[in-house]
C-alpha cells in the first residue's frame, strides 16, 4: 500500500480501519502521519478509523515513544497490534501423537500440551479430546473461553480449505469429508462454555511451511518444507501465502511413483512414502531385528546413532531427494526446508546427494537446504498465524467491527 495514496478497496471505497490495521500490523506505517501518506487518507479520517481500532482494543501506542512524522511537524506517537486482547487455540494432530497450545496472537505459546491421541480413533473421539486438552490449557494460561478468538487444527491429510474437511486422506480412516469444523466449535463449546469461534483446518505440512516461513523466512518469496515421517508431504509458501492447489492436493508428494513394489497405506505400489517415509524405515529395521515401529521410534535409534537405521535414512533421504529435484526444477525454491521424525544428517546428506545430482546447476544455484528451526512446534505456529491472517485481514476486520458495534 506504502506509495499508493488514495489506495481504494472492494467497490472504490478508500482505505478503511482494517487497511489501516493491515498497515501497522505489517510494520510498513506505524505513526498516524505515515498512515496518510500510505493511504491519501486526511488527517480526520485517519484520526476516525484509528478511533474504532482503540475502541476494540486493537491497537495502543507503543512503548518506543514520538518518532519523526513523514510528513513533518512535531514527533509522532507510534502505533502497535493489541496482541492482549485475545488468544488463540492451536494443535497439530499426527497419526499416534497431537501437541496443542494457547498461544497469543504473535504467536507466543502461552500454555501447551502434547500427548498420546491416536487418529485412527476417529474424528469424533480425537476432537472432543482436544476439547478437553483446550479447557485444560486455558486455565494453565490464566485465560477463559471467552478470550479466545479463532481455533487453528493441523491434520496428516489433504485438506479443502473451503469447507475445512479432509479429502481421502490415506492415513486418516474414518475422516474423509468428516465436519471437522464444527465438532471441534462443539468440543471447545462443550468444555469450556464459551461461544462457538472460527475454526480453520489445514494440511500439516502446509501450516508447518507456513509457521517456518513467516518466522524464519519472510524475505523468501518461494519457500518449500518436506515432512517426513509416517508419510511424506510437502507444504508451500509463495509470495507469503500457502499454495494449496484445486482442491488442497498441492504437496502431496509421498505419492509420487518411484519405480517400487512395495504397498502404500492409500492402496496403490510404489509410492514414495511406501519406501521412503518413516514408517518404511521402520518397517525395514524391524523386519531386521531392530524394535521400530514408527517414525518417531526411528527418530530416536537416528538420535541414539544407531549404524542401520542410519544408513536406511540416508537410503530414504536420496529417494526424496531424487523426487525434490523435479520439486526444485517446478517450482525454484529460495529455500527448502526438511523436517520431520527422519531430518538429521543421514537424511539430509542423502537427499542432498541426489537433488545437487539430478537438478540443474541453475535450479540449484540460490537454493538454501535447511532443516527446521521450529520443529515439534512448527504446525502450532503456522495454525496460529492462520487464524490471525484471516481474522485481522482487511475485509474479515471490518465485519468484525461492524459485528462488535463498533
Amino acid at each position: 500500500m506504502t506509495g499508493r495514496p488514495g489506495r481504494t478497496g472492494k467497490g472504490g471505497n478508500q482505505a478503511g480501519a482494517g487497511d489501516l490495521l493491515e498497515l501497522v500490523r505489517s510494520g510498513r506505517a506505524v505513526t498516524r502521519g505515515a498512515l496518510q501518506q500510505a493511504t491519501g487518507l486526511s488527517r480526520a479520517t485517519v484520526g476516525q478509523r484509528l478511533d474504532r481500532l482503540f475502541r476494540a482494543g486493537w491497537l495502543r501506542e507503543g512503548a518506543g515513544g514520538p518518532v519523526d512524522s513523514p510528513l513533518g511537524g512535531r514527533p509522532s506517537i507510534t502505533l502497535e497490534f493489541d496482541d492482549s486482547h485475545a488468544v488463540v487455540l492451536a494443535a497439530d494432530l499426527d497419526t499416534r501423537h497431537a501437541r496443542a497450545a494457547v498461544l497469543s496472537l504473535t504467536g507466543e505459546v502461552l500454555a501447551e500440551h502434547a500427548g498420546t491421541l491416536v487418529v485412527e480413533d476417529g474424528p469424533d473421539a480425537v476432537l472432543g479430546e482436544l476439547g478437553r486438552w483446550f479447557a485444560e490449557l486455558l486455565t494453565k494460561a490464566g485465560h477463559t473461553g471467552g478470550e479466545v478468538c479463532g481455533i487453528g487444527l493441523a491434520v496428516p491429510g489433504p485438506v479443502d480449505s473451503e469447507t475445512g474437511r479432509v479429502v481421502q486422506p490415506p492415513i486418516m480412516p474414518g475422516w474423509d469429508g468428516y465436519d471437522i469444523r464444527g465438532r471441534l466449535s462443539r468440543a471447545f463449546t462443550d468444555h469450556t462454555g464459551a461461544p462457538a469461534v472460527p475454526v480453520l483446518v489445514d494440511n500439516d505440512a502446509n501450516l508447518m511451511a507456513y509457521g517456518e516461513q513467516r518466522t524464519g523466512h519472510p524475505d523468501c518469496s518461494a519457500f518449500v518444507l518436506v515432512k517426513v515421517s509416517t508419510g511424506i508431504g510437502a507444504g508451500v509458501v509463495v509470495d507469503g501465502s500457502i499454495y494449496r492447489g484445486v482442491d488442497g492436493g498441492a504437496g502431496d508428494i509421498g505419492h509420487i511413483r518411484v519405480g517400487a513394489d512395495a504397498l502404500c497405506r492409500c492402496g496403490s505400489y510404489g509410492c514414495l512414502a511406501a519406501v521412503a517415509s518413516g514408517g518404511a524405515v521402520a518397517r525395514r529395521l524391524a523386519a531386521s531385528g531392530v524394535p521400530a515401529a514408527s517414525g518417531s521410534d526411528v527418530r530416536d535409534l537416528l538420535a541414539a546413532g544407531h549404524p542401520e537405521a542410519a544408513a536406511l535414512a540416508r537410503e530414504a533421504g536420496r529417494r526424496v531427494g531424487d523426487v525434490l529435484a523435479t520439486v526444485v526444477t517446478l517450482l525454484n525454491p529460495g529455500v527448502l526446508m526438511i523436517a520431520g521424525d527422519l531430518a538429521g544428517t543421514p537424511f539430509l546428506t542423502g537427499v542432498r546427494e541426489l537433488l545437487y545430482q539430478r537438478a540443474l546447476p541453475r535450479s540449484t544455484a540460490r537454493l538454501d537446504v535447511v532443516t527446521s528451526r521450529l520443529g515439534e512446534r512448527a504446525a502450532l505456529i503456522g495454525a496460529g498465524a492462520l487464524v490471525v491472517e484471516h481474522l485481522y485481514a482487511p475485509d474479515r476486520a471490518e465485519e468484525r467491527l461492524s459485528e462488535m458495534g463498533v
